[in-house]
């Protein structure tokens, strides 16, 4: 059995596996854990109430937190032509169309963000079994199968991020790094959330947002309490107003 290190144990010391934190709660204790050696990224996992087996269950949809992730994304572009020039003026940091494709399919996946006009798709398209598990393959209703291939990189340069239900109903979403400070994790966190809440297929039953953890990369997982789906954001001004009155 693996052994965790001290740093680890002392962080999952300060949480109590039994109880639900509210967001500002939660974010303080994993600010407040030891650091490690880098810059954490700070992760939030909702499990969600849907049956994904039926595709008018299935989420997926991206979302722009107001603070970014801290992380700059790689963004590949498969287009040719007047296309691939704007990728690369746009900032773009892989453009190819069938030789591009060709690098993808021997392994190349050196990127967080792919991005197809959508008359190269049959060339993408092939690339399923290498960029669908990865959660590369573009899609037109991310925005990431377009002619403006411009306005896609430097959406997915400025931090657009997508999000999706896994096979377990579960999504997985970096909502900065450790070194944020607790107003931009908490504004980022509440974008999430409302995201979310906002994206709730029709045909969900039953209790939509079933658990929401909390972690970083190096730390121990901190339930946060799932009904916190509002006016998250102005529970710190209501904290510093109390400090300071």
């Amino acid at each position: 059995m693996s052994q965790h290190g001290k740093r680890y144990s002392t962080a999952r010391s300060a949480v109590d596996r039994l109880r639900a934190y509210t967001p500002l709660e939660a974010i303080r204790i994993l600010k407040d854990a030891p650091d490690a050696k880098f810059d954490e990224t700070v992760e939030v996992h909702v499990r969600l109430g849907l049956n994904v087996r039926h595709a008018d269950q299935q989420l997926r949809g991206t979302l722009m937190l107001p603070h970014g992730t801290g992380r700059e994304q790689r963004v590949a572009v498969f287009a040719d032509g007047d296309k691939a020039r704007e990728a690369e003026e746009a900032g773009a940091d892989v453009v190819g169309a069938a030789d591009l494709a060709k690098r993808v399919e021997e392994g190349f996946t050196d990127f967080d963000v792919a991005i197809a006009t959508p008359d190269q798709m049959g060339n993408v398209g092939k690339l399923g079994r290498v960029l669908g598990p990865r959660g590369l393959m573009p899609n037109p209703k991310t925005g990431t199968v377009t002619f403006d291939v411009a306005k896609a990189v430097r959406d997915a340069k400025s931090g657009k991020l997508e999000y999706r239900t896994d096979r377990g109903a579960n999504v997985h979403v970096p909502i900065g790094k450790k070194s944020f400070d607790e107003k931009a994790l908490i504004e980022n966190y509440a974008t999430l959330v409302e995201e979310i809440v906002r994206a709730k297929p029709s045909a969900s039953k039953g209790r939509y947002i079933q658990s929401i953890t909390l972690t970083s990369t190096m730390g121990p997982g901190i339930h946060v309490d799932p009904t916190r789906t509002r006016e998250i954001a102005a529970e710190l001004e209501e904290d510093a107003a109390t400090v300071s009155a």
